[in-house]
C-alpha cells in the first residue's frame, strides 16, 4: 500500500479539494501518512490570495529537495490556485516537483501519478485562461469532481463542507480567484441534495455550503431558476442534519428571500460572513467591489431588521493603493458602527495577474499598513469581547468538536481514552468557539452549556444539564 502525505493552506475550498483528492487516491490503494520521508506521494494544496501563503509553499517545497535526492521515485506535486497561476513557473522554481495541477483538474491526479510512475516525465494539468477558448471550453477546464468524500479529511467527522458553486465573475481588482478558479458556475441542485443526504448518512450534523460568492448561487434548468434560498429549503428537509451555514457572501446579492429563509428555517444558523473590504467609496471603486458604502449599510440594515440576533462577520483590506488616513478612518468608523462579531483583516499585497498590479501602485508604506492593521484589529477585538460579554450567564447550544488543542498536548494520542473530564471545544450556531470540561463521549453531540467566562474570541462554559439535544436548535443569537 502506497503512502500519501498532503498539506493544505488557504480557504475552505482548498480543505474540501484536499478531501476529494484523498478520497480518489484512497480508492487507488493509498493510505494517509503524516511522515514526509516515508510517503510515496507528497501533495501541497496551495493558495494564491496572499503572498505569504505562496512564500510558505515554496519554502516548504525547498525543504523537500533532500527527500527527492534520497529517493528519486518519490512523487512531489503542487495543486490548487498557486499551481493554476504559476503553472510551469513551479517547475522552474522547484525543478524536483513532478506534478502541477490546477483546482479544476484535481480529478486527474490519480492518472497523472500513474503517468509519472510509468516514467512519462513531469505532468502539468491546468485550466484554460479567460480568453483561451469558448465559454463552454473554459468552464469545462475549471470543473470539480464532487461528490467524492473522505470523512478522515474533514474538520470533524460530523461537520462537512459542501460546494454549491465554483469560480467567480466579480473580478475585484486585487483578487486572483476569477483567473485561478475560472467562471462562476452553480452546481445542479439535485446533485447538491444527493451529496448532502450522503453526508447526513455518514453522520454529519452540520454542513457548510461553499461558494466564492455563495449567495449569488443560481442554477437555471429550462424555465426554472434555483436560488440559494430555494436550496436551503430543500436541504432543511434532510433527516439527520441539524445545522446549515454558508460562506462567503457578496453584499449586493444579500436578498430578502435569503434572509427570510435563514429567519424561518430552524436549521439555518444566523451567521453571515459578508466582506466589506473598506469603508471608503474611493477604495471600493478602485477595488471594483461593485457597491458603495451606502449600499453596504442598507444591506446591513436589512440583516438587522430581519435577523436581529444574527452574527455578522467581515473582511477588510488595509493599505490598498492610494488609501489615505481619511479612507482608513472611514473603515474604522464602519467597524465601530456595524459591530461585527469578528473581522478578518489583511494588509494589502500585490498579486501577479490581478488588475490592481497593472492599474495601481502599491504605494502605502509597510509600516503604515501595519499600524492600520493593528488599530483595526484592536477595535474589532474590543467589539468582539463586548458582544461576547452579553452571553455571560446565558445558555447556548454547542456542537462538540472534540478535545481542545490544550487537551491534545496534555494527553497526546491517549486523549480520547481518558475516563475523566478533559477540555473540549465546540461551536455555537453563530460560530462562536466555546471551551468546557467534559467527557470525550460528548464529541459529535449538541450539548447545552452555560457561559461563565468570556474572551474576545472564546467563550468558556459548563454543561448545563445531562440532557443532550437531538432536536432542531433554538437560535439565541449565539
Amino acid at each position: 500500500m502506497k503512502k500519501l502525505y498532503i498539506e493544505t493552506v488557504g480557504c475552505q475550498m482548498n480543505v474540501l479539494d484536499s478531501e476529494m483528492v484523498v478520497a480518489s487516491l484512497r480508492r487507488r490503494g493509498f493510505e494517509l501518512s503524516r511522515d514526509l520521508e516515508s510517503a510515496d506521494v507528497l501533495l501541497f494544496n496551495t493558495c494564491s490570495v496572499r503572498e505569504q501563503a505562496e512564500n510558505k509553499t515554496y519554502s516548504a517545497l525547498g525543504r523537500l529537495r533532500s527527500f527527492k535526492s534520497k529517493n528519486p521515485d518519490k512523487i512531489i506535486g503542487v495543486m490548487g490556485c498557486m499551481a493554476q497561476k504559476d503553472q510551469k513557473l513551479v517547475f522552474d522554481r522547484a525543478p524536483f516537483v513532478d506534478l502541477v495541477v490546477g483546482p479544476g483538474q484535481l480529478a486527474k491526479i490519480p492518472e497523472l501519478i500513474d503517468e509519472i510512475s510509468a516514467g512519462n516525465g513531469k505532468q502539468l494539468a491546468v485550466g484554460l485562461g479567460r480568453t483561451a477558448g469558448s465559454v463552454d471550453e473554459i468552464r469545462r477546464s475549471h470543473e470539480t469532481f464532487d461528490p467524492l468524500r473522505d470523512p478522515a479529511m474533514r474538520p470533524t467527522p460530523f461537520q462537512a463542507y459542501l460546494r454549491i458553486q465554483i469560480g467567480c465573475d466579480k473580478f475585484c481588482t486585487y483578487c486572483v480567484v476569477p483567473n485561478t478558479r475560472g467562471p462562476e458556475q452553480g452546481r445542479p441542485p439535485q446533485q447538491i441534495i444527493e451529496e448532502a443526504k450522503l453526508l447526513a448518512e455518514q453522520g454529519c450534523l452540520e454542513i457548510i455550503l461553499l461558494g466564492q460568492t455563495v449567495n449569488s448561487y443560481k442554477f437555471r434548468d429550462g424555465g426554472k431558476t434555483t436560488r440559494l434560498s430555494d436550496l436551503l429549503h430543500q436541504l432543511h428537509e434532510i433527516d439527520g442534519l441539524k445545522r446549515l451555514k454558508f460562506v462567503t457572501n457578496y453584499p449586493k446579492d444579500m436578498t430578502d428571500d435569503l434572509l427570510q429563509a435563514v429567519r424561518d428555517l430552524p436549521k439555518c444558523s444566523p451567521y453571515l460572513h459578508v466582506p466589506a473590504q473598506s469603508g471608503s467609496n474611493p477604495m471600493l471603486k478602485k477595488m471594483k467591489r461593485g457597491y458603495t458604502i451606502e449600499e453596504y449599510r442598507e444591506m446591513f440594515g436589512r440583516i438587522q431588521a430581519t435577523l436581529p440576533d444574527a452574527a455578522v462577520t467581515s473582511d477588510f483590506i488595509v493599505g490598498f493603493s492610494g488609501e489615505t488616513d481619511e479612507d482608513f478612518q472611514l473603515t474604522y468608523e464602519l467597524v465601530k458602527e456595524c459591530r461585527f462579531k469578528n473581522s478578518f483583516i489583511f494588509k494589502y499585497s500585490e498579486r501577479p495577474g490581478t488588475k490592481a498590479v497593472d492599474l495601481y501602485p502599491d504605494d502605502v508604506p509597510h509600516d503604515v499598513k501595519q499600524w492600520r492593521n493593528n488599530e483595526l484589529l484592536e477595535l474589532q477585538n474590543k467589539i468582539s469581547e463586548e458582544l461576547n460579554h452579553k452571553l455571560l450567564g446565558q445558555r447556548v447550544e454547542v456542537l462538540v468538536e472534540g478535545p481542545s488543542e490544550h487537551a491534545k498536548k496534555e494527553h497526546g494520542d491517549a486523549v480520547l481514552e481518558q475516563s475523566g473530564p478533559v477540555q473540549l471545544v465546540g461551536r455555537t450556531p453563530c460560530d462562536r468557539i466555546v471551551v468546557f470540561e467534559g467527557n470525550t463521549r460528548l464529541t459529535g453531540q449538541i450539548v447545552p452549556l452555560m457561559i461563565y467566562e468570556i474572551a474576545p474570541h472564546t467563550l468558556f462554559g459548563a454543561v448545563a444539564t445531562t440532557h443532550v439535544s437531538s432536536s432542531p436548535l433554538t437560535m439565541l443569537g449565539a
